[in-house]
């Protein structure tokens, strides 16, 4: 009888403990995300980094998705990047601009196809979790691999056709005029050089791209189910 009552106490505390354990768990990582979103108070005074942003960030800290490695949030519709380190901690945003077409696809062999051989509506932006890498382009320069088979870089703002005036679309203060590439992200030269490749110097970063024409729960609904977030 004595064992039996034993066994049962030492069940019921193991229960309590693990119990405990998850509350605890949970709070130490509703404080980390609340920490998050302290820490990037003037973007979100602004009104840049709330919905569908703060809700990745939020699922992406509770997940662990990241794997340890730097992240990037991208907002399409805002034409907005955010960069991230390894723990969560926001080193940085900036506008950048992106395809001229709407659209979250990739259109099938696009990579292969010269410039000159892209029509103004294959021109998009991709969305999704894409695990990015350190390289070169077709030029030599330092790029950052957003989809390397779809031929998708985050890069340094490029200037060579004045016509598109790049760098003055970036410097205007609404996103209704960033979309102008080829479908890569480009990222004020100051910004590429002193936060994005300081930030993925070690190789591998996670970039999300958030959706503009699908909805955020087609592209991102597992990794918010997964992750607990509230919905």
């Amino acid at each position: 009888m004595q064992v039996g009552i034993l066994f049962a106490t030492s069940f019921v505390t193991k229960r309590v403990v693990v119990r405990m354990y998850e509350v605890h768990r949970i709070a130490a990582t509703l404080a980390t995300v609340a920490c998050l979103l302290l820490q990037i108070g003037p973007a979100a005074a602004a009104g840049r980094f709330n919905g569908d942003a703060a809700k990745l960030l939020e699922s992406v800290a509770r997940s662990g998705d990241n794997a340890g490695l730097p992240f990037m949030i991208i907002d399409k519709r805002r034409a907005h990047l955010w960069v991230f380190d390894r723990s969560g901690r926001p080193l940085g945003d900036t506008p950048v601009l992106l395809g001229l077409a709407r659209g979250d696809h990739t259109v099938p062999g696009i990579g292969d196809k010269k410039l000159s051989e892209i029509g103004p509506e294959e021109r998009t932006t991709p969305a999704g979790r894409f695990l990015a890498e350190v390289g070169l382009n077709a030029r030599g320069e330092d790029v950052v691999w957003v989809d390397y088979d779809s031929g998708v870089s985050m890069h340094r703002v490029l200037t060579t056709n004045e016509k598109e005036k790049r760098a003055e679309r970036l410097a205007t203060p609404t996103p209704n005029d960033n979309r102008v590439s080829y479908g890569c992200i480009n990222v004020p030269k100051g910004f590429y050089e002193n936060v994005v490749t300081a930030t993925v110097r070690g190789g591998n970063s996670v970039i999300y791209v958030l959706p503009e024409s699908r909805s955020f729960q087609s592209v991102f609904g597992r990794l918010v189910t997964a992750s607990g977030t509230p919905q």
